[in-house]
């Protein structure tokens, strides 16, 4: 049978099958031999060992479309990124992380800031002038008394989409809005394998509706960049694109050149300060690994 894994911990992947039942399955021992571990998203060919028990084994992962570092999951269409818009107030350097993260592994990324019913029209403001410039979509969503919710659902329609952001932006209550079985389906599996179900731990994936699956993952509260090198970073900007050609020396990094066509487009507002320090801040950081 081929299915999908929805859920995979302690050595256990929970595969959503053709006949629409949940099967417990241990992955072959064949994998580690060759150093390839399932991830959750997977599409698998699976053999039932019991019909009752709804337990099987994975004999063999599907070719796979992508597959994404951090969270670790494959077969990916695009990211949501959800922050809240206060309470917490959105940490603006490491939302650009996550943006970097997605950009280096070629995921459209869509931002949503949660939690608009605690905020005034100036915040929202703000933040669509600076990530709308930047070149991404954004979202504005309250979980508390659904606005917006009707447009994340057409976002997601037909679609495989990672949902990540830091812990305590509203995930869960976002998910729960989207497909309110999940909350049911993460108590059953947290059941069978004795573990609390409120906090995502681990990586996990909803079938919301047709061809739609919803991925939600643990709660981050910082983030590394891997295999960046800190000259590579600036093509991970896409508003520094346009004003590259006005730099003085080929390969321009932006931060100590005094003919800078991205630094001269910061000082006349064309570039947002903000996003510009976190780069600088981004940068210095990549540098900083590299030396050790």
């Amino acid at each position: 049978m081929t299915g999908k894994i929805l859920k995979g911990i302690a050595g256990f992947y929970y595969v959503h099958g053709t006949d629409e039942n949940i099967y417990e399955c241990k992955a072959k021992g064949v994998f580690r031999n060759i150093n390839v571990k399932p991830l959750v998203g997977d599409d698998v060919e699976f053999s039932v060992l019991d019909s009752i028990e709804l337990k099987g084994n994975i004999e063999q992962i599907l070719p796979r479309k992508n597959t994404l570092v951090r969270p670790a999951v494959a077969n990916v269409d695009q990211a949501l990124v959800l922050f809240a818009i206060t309470h917490p107030e959105p940490n603006l350097n490491l939302l650009d992380r996550f943006l970097v993260m997605m950009e280096v592994q070629e995921v459209p990324v869509n931002i949503c800031f949660n939690k608009t019913d605690l905020s005034g029209s100036e915040e929202k403001q703000a933040l669509l002038e600076i990530y709308e410039a930047a070149g991404y979509p954004v979202y504005f969503a309250s979980t508390y008394d659904d606005q917006g919710i009707e447009e994340i659902r057409d976002l997601v329609r037909g679609k495989t989409t990672v949902l990540a952001g830091p812990s305590g932006v509203g995930k869960s209550s976002l998910t729960n809005l989207l497909y309110p079985q999940a909350e049911m389906e993460t108590a059953n599996i947290s059941e069978k394998i004795q573990r609390g179900k409120h906090t995502t731990r681990h990586s996990e994936i909803f079938g919301i509706g047709r061809d739609t699956y919803l991925m939600d993952t643990p709660g981050f509260s910082s983030m590394y960049l891997e295999d960046l090198e800190c000259s590579q970073l600036k093509d991970y900007f896409p508003e520094f694109e346009p004003y590259e050609d006005e730099c003085r020396f080929l390969g321009c990094v932006h931060i100590g050149e005094k003919t800078c066509g991205i630094k001269d487009a910061v000082e006349e507002g064309k570039i947002n300060r903000g996003r510009y320090e976190n780069y600088r801040l981004l940068y210095q950081d990549l540098k900083e690994k590299r030396r050790y």
